[in-house]
């Protein structure tokens, strides 16, 4: 698997390289995607969760939001 390309604009001189992230870089990148991949799943069990005691109580989405803002 080739990692992803990192572009480096420099504005001054209009120079842009393009290069593909270091070890050190790549090790970052797979922790943020981990982590944002967490949270996405975490956010959508915290949804299914509201929805499943709306469910419960009878509660239209529309109401929800009434209720909690």
């Amino acid at each position: 698997m080739t990692k992803p390309i990192i572009r480096i604009h420099n504005i001054k001189t209009d120079e842009v390289i393009d290069r593909e992230m270091t070890a050190a870089e790549f090790k970052v990148y797979e922790a943020q995607q981990k982590a944002d991949a967490d949270a996405k799943a975490e956010a959508e069990a915290k949804t299914a969760t509201k929805q499943a005691i709306a469910d419960r109580l009878g509660l239209t989405a529309d109401e929800l939001k009434l209720l909690l803002g």
